[in-house]
């Protein structure tokens, strides 16, 4: 198994990521449960750990996208826009071309709430911080479901690259600024019908007028703010 050496260089969210050629960890000679006793032995040995987190993680902590749990929540969404491509899982549906904005936060809002807001924290996220409860810690996660803050890690230990379900954003981007949607995504919960939220309701940007969308990582709009980049600069200085 590699270790790998960063340069004396800073260490930046795109630079750690293209830092990697895919052939050093896609194809190895060395069997796979021996890489598993090497790196656990690995991790038993570190001061630091650095944790990537992905779907993967989510998936194995028992997360439900799909299937008999989108059918069941999103029953209305499949009636009302059929069972294609789209209305399947959590996933796919957030790319549906939804016929207007109250209908796009008549979804949006749904999912926020069932994937990130109300999500309980997960044994897995708990277990795995126990375990390393000795270690400097430190999560890099494309999640957005805020878990390891559920699990009780400190927000400043987290760098979360593709935004969550908590916030949104202008959706021409006319300024670098988030807004926390929680309360808003509640509301809205509870007052849509026929799978659509009340005019009145349809949040727009405060500086140009224009639509709201979700700040997440789903397009070229995606905003940048200053705790993003506060974020990517402990990121830095942890691997430093």
């Amino acid at each position: 198994m590699k270790l790998l050496k960063f340069p004396n260089q800073k260490i930046t969210f795109e630079s750690f990521l293209c830092g990697m050629p895919a052939g050093d960890y896609t194809y190895q000679d060395t069997a796979y449960n021996e890489q598993i006793r090497d790196a656990a032995q690995m991790i038993q040995n570190a001061e630091y750990v650095l944790i990537g987190a992905g779907a993967g993680m989510s998936t194995a902590a028992g997360a439900k996208y799909g299937g008999k749990f989108f059918e069941e929540n999103f029953g209305e969404f499949q009636k009302k826009y059929g069972k294609g491509r789209y209305m399947q899982d959590m996933y796919s549906a957030g790319f549906y071309p939804f016929p207007d904005e109250e209908s796009y936060w008549g979804y949006w809002s749904k999912q926020s709430l069932l994937a990130g807001i109300t999500l309980d924290v997960t044994p897995l996220h708990k277990l795995l911080l126990n375990a390393l409860s000795d270690k400097h810690l430190f999560v890099l996660s494309t999640n957005a479901d805020a878990q390891f803050v559920k699990a009780g890690l400190p927000d400043e230990k987290i760098f979360c690259t593709q935004g969550d379900y908590f916030h949104i954003q202008c959706g021409r981007t006319c300024h670098d600024k988030i807004y926390d949607a929680v309360e808003l995504f509640r509301r809205m919960d509870q007052a849509r019908r026929d799978c659509r939220i009340p005019t009145n309701m349809v949040p727009k940007c405060p500086v140009c007028g224009g639509p709201m969308d979700m700040n997440l990582r789903k397009d070229n709009y995606f905003v940048q703010d200053d705790a993003w980049y506060e974020a990517e600069r402990r990121f830095s200085d942890y691997l430093s």
